[in-house]
């Protein structure tokens, strides 16, 4: 099965073929370019150079979200105009779920941290034990002291466990975190941020058992709501007051 993974929920921006579980080209970049333009050149160039072309995928593997409002509607909208016209399936992967395949190869926890500023990342939590990838929490946006709690009662029971932040906010998640306790590490760099073969990889059980999604069904997972609109709440409440 080949599968083609897109991310771009946050300023890196990459493109993947994974075939029958092995990685066969990626793209990435993580510059503060701006996604519509480089999202679709870069899968072009993937395929090309990889020998295929866009009838030759089976699946296609989307960060749903959460992350960068811009950034997640491009994605979605961008895996929508490539599979619509040939009903290619596909797989909505949440990204920081994908993030914790960057250490399928260690037995640790993962704490996947994008930042959500004001001192918030979106976050979720993850076991990884010989292979296997636990989820320990839901998707969610969280304020680090939190965040920071749960991997507390979890460094109390299984000290000897390794916990690593990965994500855009991980370094941010780190700095927070000194001195408080809980021991959370960064991964080498080449495994610290989302990209799109590890998309791909936590894809590929749901592929491969077709629980997928017709490309109009593709939607986005933001968590809470744009900036504008939460600001535009908070006016509507100081009114009513």
């Amino acid at each position: 099965m080949r599968i083609l993974g897109i991310e771009c929920t946050a300023t890196p921006v990459s493109c993947a073929i994974v075939e029958d579980g092995k990685l066969k080209g990626e793209f990435f970049l993580n510059l503060k370019t701006t996604h519509s333009q480089t999202l679709l050149p870069m899968v072009e160039q993937v395929l090309k150079l990889s020998g295929l072309n866009f009838s030759d995928i089976d699946v296609v593997a989307a960060t749903a979200g959460p992350g960068s409002f811009t950034g997640v509607r491009i994605g979605i909208s961008a895996v929508k105009g490539l599979c619509f016209t040939e009903k290619k399936p596909c797989v909505p992967v949440s990204v920081l779920e994908s993030m914790a395949y960057n250490l399928i190869g260690q037995n640790c926890i993962v704490c996947a941290a994008m930042d959500a500023r004001c001192n918030q990342v979106y976050n979720a939590l993850f076991e990884i034990k010989d292979g296997v990838i636990t989820r320990l929490c839901e998707d969610r946006a969280l304020m680090i002291e939190d965040v920071l709690k749960d991997l507390a009662e979890i460094y109390e029971k299984s000290p000897e466990i390794p916990i690593f932040a990965v994500g855009d906010g991980a370094e941010l998640f780190v700095r927070s975190t000194e001195g408080k306790g809980v021991p959370v590490k960064l991964p080498p760099e080449h495994l610290k941020l989302q990209r799109a073969s590890s998309v791909c990889f936590a894809a590929e059980g749901r592929a491969t058992a077709g629980d997928t999604v017709d490309p109009d069904k593709l939607l986005p997972v933001y968590l809470r709501l744009p900036q504008a609109e939460r600001e535009l709440k908070k006016k509507q409440e100081a009114a009513k007051q």
